[in-house]
């Protein structure tokens, strides 16, 4: 692409050195340029590209868009004002505009969106289409999978392996998209279709300074929506509920407590913790493309827990604006048993094994109420605090385990850094460390602490008797912790049946190299 045809597109405001070039592709990291890239400078939290503009011209780059010029340096130089929002930009240009060429759904919400995606996909799947999905767990490419890096990729990955769908003929791509993500512009220029908000609570607030800034990023998927498109919003959740009036979508509204909504959930029993349901729609939902009229059916899902059924909701109206019929939806939800590390039971047997990412204090009072409702002798807790995710929500995770303690008779929780088991990015820090014991200490909980998550599993199965519980519970310390527990009950039990053993792994992609 000639540079001037991909620059159009982004506002620059001053040039140096500038010439007619042909460009072969985009790079912000300079150790991944190839011969014949613009290397867009992006200032990062933690570092500043333009300190490795030099590196990016030794590896090929044949001109720079920066925010500012960099001496010493002869190529070509575009100044733009914001880096990243240029990035995003000049990507969904170069790879010509592909989610407009797709169904795009985003899905964001505090806690869900993996399991939300999840199960819209497993519905659209079904139907028949063909269908791509980015999110916390994995990068699926119609047929096509590879675990994640991040929860959503950088604009220029993000544009790419939206490409990479309209080559494959995917038709419909469901995309997980956080709060750093709409901070941070890296879903800038992706035309969404459909978007949703299920819920908010307090996450990443150290990253985004306040809740309310949490908040307005977080919102903004919804804000931002055109008038062509349809937001599904929440009116359970007093935060989901007010961007009603915020935005130019089209919204529909579910409800599971508030009946007024336009689509409502009736005739809720959870006795067996799988939940079964009516739908009703109460009146005929009209938007630019179709006509969802006024109807009721049944829904009875495989996903334990209460959370599943808002989970659901947001999925069938998702379903239903992509026009995909009533049995489908309900024998997709029938089917789908759920998503590796979300309230998994990985063991099942004289005792059970459960998998659960606890990610934050609302997911962990799900995971927590949800067992409350379950039949188990006792509980054995093993956690992997959570690294680099600041003071404030370690307090606010250690707060909600200290409340259900005693609730659930857990008086011990076996902790663990999981030091060999996370990437630089996901070290716990002296003071989330410090946080977690401090409030252990004054719920009175001892807490036996395993810089290693081999050896606080180890300690987890250490005495499982009949009718017990294991939880496995934490984010990116405890991805290892259902084969690694595995993998010792074997060495336990060395008449079990394998294949049954290991099954749970089979289709893993977190922890399974």
């Amino acid at each position: 692409m000639e540079i001037t045809n991909l620059l159009k597109h982004i506002p620059v405001l001053e040039t140096k050195n500038a010439g007619p070039i042909k460009v072969t592709g985009l790079a912000y990291n300079s150790r991944k340029v190839e011969k014949g890239q613009v290397f867009v400078c992006i200032k990062g939290f933690k570092v500043d590209g333009h300190q490795f503009a030099g590196q990016a011209v030794e590896n090929g780059a044949v001109a720079l868009v920066v925010e500012d010029f960099i001496d010493g340096i002869e190529l070509p130089q575009y100044k733009v004002e914001n880096g990243r929002v240029a990035l995003a930009t000049l990507a969904d240009a170069f790879y010509n505009h592909p989610t407009r060429k797709l169904k795009t759904i985003g899905i964001t919400a505090t806690n869900g969106k993996t399991s939300t995606s999840f199960m819209t996909n497993a519905i659209l799947e079904n139907h028949g289409f063909k269908t791509g999905l980015m999110g916390t767990v994995v990068v699926k490419i119609g047929d096509y999978a590879e675990p994640s890096e991040l929860t959503t990729p950088e604009s220029l990955d993000l544009q790419r392996f939206y490409a990479q769908m309209v080559e494959e003929n995917v038709s419909h791509a469901t995309m997980e998209v956080s709060s750093s993500a709409l901070e941070l512009n890296r879903v800038g220029c992706v035309d969404f279709d459909i978007v949703t908000l299920n819920n908010i609570s307090r996450e990443h607030i150290d990253l985004h300074s306040s809740f309310e800034n949490y908040f307005h990023h977080k919102s903004g998927l919804i804000r931002n929506a055109g008038a062509d498109k349809v937001a599904i919003l929440n009116l359970d959740d007093s935060y989901s509920a007010s961007l009603m009036n915020k935005t130019k979508a089209k919204v529909i509204t579910i409800g599971v407590e508030d009946q007024s909504a336009d689509v409502i959930c009736t005739n809720l029993d959870l006795s067996t913790g799988r939940a079964k349901f009516t739908v009703e729609i109460q009146q005929d939902l009209v938007t630019q493309d179709l006509v969802i009229p006024q109807q009721k059916f049944t829904i009875e899902l495989s996903t334990p827990g209460f959370h599943s059924v808002y989970n659901s909701m947001v999925s069938i109206v998702i379903a239903l604006l992509c026009e995909v019929p009533v049995a489908t939806i309900q024998k997709s939800l029938a089917e789908f048993v759920g998503v590796e590390r979300r309230f998994e039971i990985i063991f099942e047997d004289d005792f059970k094994i459960i998998d659960d990412h606890f990610a934050n204090s609302g997911n962990i009072d799900i995971t927590l109420g949800t067992l409350e409702k379950m039949d188990f002798e006792r509980i054995k807790l093993v956690y992997a605090i959570r690294g680099d995710r600041g003071v404030t929500v370690n307090r606010e995770n250690a707060e909600t385990i200290a409340k259900w303690a005693p609730k659930l008779g857990i008086h011990e929780v076996i902790a663990t850094l999981s030091r060999s088991h996370v990437t630089q990015k996901d070290v716990v820090s002296e003071s989330e460390l410090e946080v977690f014991l401090e409030v252990m200490e004054e719920a009175g909980i001892k807490v036996q602490l395993y810089a290693e998550l081999p050896e606080a599993i180890k300690h987890g199965l250490y005495d499982v008797t009949d009718g017990d519980l294991l939880l496995l519970a934490g984010c990116q310390g405890m991805d290892y912790g259902a084969k690694l527990a595995l993998e010792q009950l074997e060495v336990i039990r060395p008449n079990v049946d394998k294949k049954k053993l290991f099954q749970p792994l089979e289709k893993r992609v977190a922890g399974n190299t």
